[in-house]
């Protein structure tokens, strides 16, 4: 059995939360070199909260747990290989929002974190990030209702006061609360890389209180490899020493054996890229911030013209790799999708009546749906009206569903993005098995389109007598949008 050993603050070297840079590659290759600690991007608070927690990651391939925001958008990934490394930092203003955040990630990471110190408006208008430095009662309701709601350890990230004096005063209030540690970042909220990181101030906080001190903020005037991060952790007397944009540039500065050159670590970097399926627009970012001053080469130029990994991968001469990296994924999705199909074939119901359909609305007239089509039917018919089940495959969060008309059950066998389109694909099975129209353009006009047309005539008619009753289909397509609100799930 293992046994977790609660991540430690003292001696380490970390890599710092850089907003669009701290993605999973980055944290990884950070590792790989020699970080101890990574810490993710921030990430917000509200946008957290909405987001799923789907294991096994895009198909099973990927072998990740991803959260997923409502528009499909994966807003943070991690894996096995950081679980005991990785430290969450959130964006937060409120103590429930972030204890809520902090249970939703618990189980993946090895500590949470809350953004004190970042100064951009995004953050700051929101009464996050260093605005919460002038409120040290928010400040400590946070951090009390995670130190007592989570088991994982808390720290927070903070910049300098205007005085050392009100600095170190908060400092050991925030201590008071039971965090692990705290990060500080040795400029003023107003400060800028290009200003003198204020090592005395850091200096001074670390001998004012008991738990670990990250000192960060030194890569412009101190960290340029390894053997600096130690000159730097000296000068402020701190317990550990966090890296921003010198890993930014080069994550190989953690290693203690010296700076790998820039081209062997940009590849190293879009393996992972590859291995985690990232998001081009995000790779393309973290390697023209490595490249810095060679944007205007070549190289630079066709980097900075690249819409794809796959571009980006030609770019630096590793199109084989993308190749055979695509290759492995694909087949390995291919062998899944098999597996699943013999599940599902094996929990099919052989009453069920199946085609191989899809709904594409573009092939059918406006306002007008199969759904539609099928309830009119069974009216017509006196039949109950449809009943839709609707499931998600848990490989890859696609729908299925089956409608019920008259005892019998209709579905396709194309699973589908969405509950909606995958109820009008049951429905198209349904219709073409009984022979009925279902509202395609190439049908021509016809009966309910028809009927419609009326209806809107007679509303025309009645609201200029005063009678404003709503026409029936209003009345259908509130009983078609009902489907979706009880769904039951695999």
């Amino acid at each position: 059995m293992t046994v977790n050993t609660p991540l430690c603050f003292g001696g380490k070297t970390i890599l710092a939360p850089m907003v669009r840079v701290g993605t999973l590659p980055m944290r990884l290759l950070a590792l790989d070199y020699g970080a101890d600690i990574v810490y993710c991007e921030e990430l917000i608070d509200i946008k957290m909260l909405q987001c799923k927690r789907v294991i096994n990651g895009k198909y099973k391939v990927l072998e990740t747990v991803d959260f997923v925001a409502p528009n499909e958008r994966v807003v943070f990934r991690t894996c096995e290989r950081e679980r005991h490394n990785v430290v969450f930092q959130m964006g937060s203003a409120d103590a429930e929002r972030a204890l809520a955040v902090a249970k939703l990630v618990e189980s993946d990471v090895a500590g949470i974190d809350v953004n004190m110190g970042c100064p951009k408006e995004y953050s700051t208008k929101a009464s996050m990030g260093a605005a919460l430095l002038s409120d040290p009662d928010k400040i400590e309701s946070i951090l009390t209702t995670l130190v007592k709601g989570i088991c994982k350890p808390v720290t927070c990230k903070i910049r300098i006061l205007p005085s050392v004096e009100d600095t170190v005063n908060l400092v050991k209030r925030i201590e008071k609360t039971g965090i692990a540690a705290i990060a500080v970042h040795g400029r003023k909220k107003e400060e800028r890389p290009q200003h003198p990181v204020h090592c005395d101030v850091i200096k001074a906080i670390s001998e004012a209180v008991s738990i670990p001190v990250i000192a960060n903020g030194g890569s412009h005037d101190f960290i340029k490899e390894y053997t600096d991060i130690e000159t730097f952790r000296k000068a402020t007397a701190a317990s550990s020493v966090m890296i921003a944009r010198a890993a930014m540039w080069n994550p190989s500065v953690f290693r203690k054996e010296g700076l790998f050159p820039l081209k062997e670590v940009m590849q190293d970097y879009i393996k992972y890229v590859l291995r985690y399926d990232n998001h081009y627009t995000n790779t393309k970012y973290c390697l023209c911030q490595m490249l810095r001053e060679q944007l205007e080469t070549t190289q630079g130029k066709k980097l900075h013209a690249a819409q794809s990994t796959q571009e980006i991968c030609e770019v630096f001469e590793m199109a084989d790799f993308y190749e055979e990296t695509t290759a492995i994924f694909k087949a390995k999705k291919t062998s899944l999708e098999a597996e699943t199909q013999d599940e599902d074939d094996q929990m099919e119901d052989p009453d069920v009546i199946k085609m191989a359909v899809r709904f594409d609305k573009r092939e059918y007239a406006p306002q007008i749906t199969p759904k539609m089509y099928l309830l009119e039917w069974c009216r017509k018919e006196k039949h109950p009206q449809p009943v839709y089940e609707t499931v998600q495959r848990p490989l890859d969060r696609l729908f299925c569903s089956v409608v019920t008309v008259a005892e019998q059950k209709y579905r396709s066998t194309l699973w589908d993005k969405s509950k909606k389109l995958a109820e009008q694909a049951a429905a198209i099975v349904c219709l073409r098995t009984l022979g009925v129209p279902e509202g395609k353009l190439c049908e021509g006009e016809n009966q309910l389109i028809n009927k419609r047309k009326r209806e809107d005539q007679e509303r025309l008619n009645n609201r200029d007598h005063g009678d404003l009753a709503e026409p029936s289909h209003k009345k259908a397509n509130f009983i078609e949008g009902t489907s979706d609100l009880n769904v039951p799930k695999m």
